[in-house]
């Protein structure tokens, strides 16, 4: 359990809050997806909805290495996994979009993503929605006091599998709290009964990616957008949790 923090009755209520204006702002977004409407809008629409609620969005200003990233939300489009960067793009009917958000309220983090339609999307894609939202409570149901995190990884990866999609192993879910990003890594794959016993008072912020095609992906240049090196749809689904004795509590869902 080393460099794993684990949360009082405070710092989870203060999570709360920010969890609460993260799934307000993605309630709100997918109401404003539609053909026509730019991921810069969106951005922009994430940013007031947060401001506007006390929250301090929690990705502007994030920096790896010499990288900063400048906007409230990641929205990925299609083959875009994760951390795509909002421009003048339009959505067309038919895509699907990641909208990937944190909130920093009182200093404490909630993190969070959806994938939705844009119209009317091909039964494949909308069986991809299905299957990587059904995979995030798959793992959310194993993140029980007394399992290990990858009894987590592993019934995200079984369920998506067993659809015939593939799970993404290049990027993790992640503790979080007084940081984005703590220990311990969440992946969406691996065998049971591996890594850290959870505990009450562990946050985790749960994420599977799953593509329609392989999971291999690569950046783009602009050094931020992950996309599938096949070209083949991707969706990411995320919700923070707390580890509890009664079981998991879902912090950012309405």
């Amino acid at each position: 359990m080393s460099g794993i923090e684990l949360k009082s009755p405070d710092e989870i209520e203060k999570m709360s809050r920010a969890s609460r204006v993260v799934a307000e702002v993605l309630d709100a977004l997918r109401h404003q997806v539609r053909p026509g409407v730019t991921t810069a809008e969106l951005d922009h629409f994430a940013e007031k909805f947060i401001v506007e609620r006390g929250g301090i969005p929690a990705f502007k200003g994030y920096q790896v290495r010499d990288q900063v990233y400048r906007h409230a939300l990641c929205v990925s489009v299609n083959e875009a996994v994760v951390h795509g960067i909002p421009s003048g793009r339009a959505l067309q009917e038919g895509d699907i979009v990641g909208l990937d958000v944190g909130v920093v309220v009182d200093g404490y983090y909630g993190d969070a993503a959806i994938t939705v339609p844009v119209g009317a999307i091909t039964e494949q894609a909308r069986r991809l929605l299905q299957v990587t939202e059904e995979s995030l409570h798959k793992g959310i149901a194993q993140a029980v006091v007394g399992n290990r995190i990858s009894d987590i990884s592993h019934a995200v990866q079984a369920h998506a599998e067993a659809a015939s999609f593939s799970i993404v192993t290049d990027f993790v879910g992640h503790g979080i709290g007084r940081k984005l990003h703590e220990e311990p890594q969440v992946p969406n794959y691996g065998e049971p009964g591996k890594g850290p016993r959870l505990k009450p008072g562990m946050t985790l912020a749960i994420e599977p990616m799953v593509n329609m095609g392989r999971p291999e992906t690569a950046h783009l240049s602009d050094g931020w957008t992950a996309v599938t090196q096949d070209g083949s749809l991707s969706a990411h689904f995320e919700h923070t949790i707390v580890v509890t004795e009664a079981g998991p509590k879902i912090l950012t869902r309405l």
